[in-house]
């Protein structure tokens, strides 16, 4: 019993210093109600090329990530974090986008409009001025979100 109680009282101090797990960030359900929450911070891919959308609405959040390798966007339908994947894609474009690119999975679609800009001030990427997300549920409403955006490239 005392060997028991004195290991517990070396081991005790240990466990107390481990870092503790906190619990996953909870997302925003809404914002502006509108029915998607801001995404967390994310990364350029490794390859390939991204487009960050903040809303142009009254609050400005990061609601989406376009990647062009793997084609797919990252947003949060009712602030929890999906990734549908391209399915379409036509008009003008650039970095891998074009001007309009459908995405799907579930019940879930996201047609993306957008004018993609070369500014002499950015390298290994641009802009998008202008630019809507369309985000439909089977069965529901369509819901338009104003976006403006960032594109960058993996160098």
């Amino acid at each position: 019993m005392r060997t028991a109680l004195f290991s517990l009282l070396l081991v005790a101090p240990a466990l107390a210093q481990q870092p503790q797990q906190s619990p996953p960030a909870q997302l925003a359900r809404s914002i502006d109600g509108l029915p998607v929450g801001a995404i967390p911070k994310q990364e350029l891919p490794t390859s390939g090329c991204a487009t960050f959308f903040w809303t142009a609405t009254q609050t400005r959040a990061l609601v989406a990530m376009l990647s062009s390798d793997p084609a797919r966007i990252r947003f949060a339908p009712d602030g929890k974090l999906v990734d549908l994947v391209r399915v379409s894609q036509t008009g003008p474009g650039d970095f891998g986008f074009l001007a309009h690119t459908d995405y799907a999975g579930g019940d879930l679609k996201v047609a993306v409009e957008m004018a993609i800009v070369r500014r002499g001030d950015l390298t290994q990427g641009g802009v998008t001025e202008s630019a809507t997300l369309t985000v439909t549920r089977d069965g529901g409403d369509s819901v338009i979100i104003p976006v403006i955006g960032i594109i960058g490239c993996a160098s």
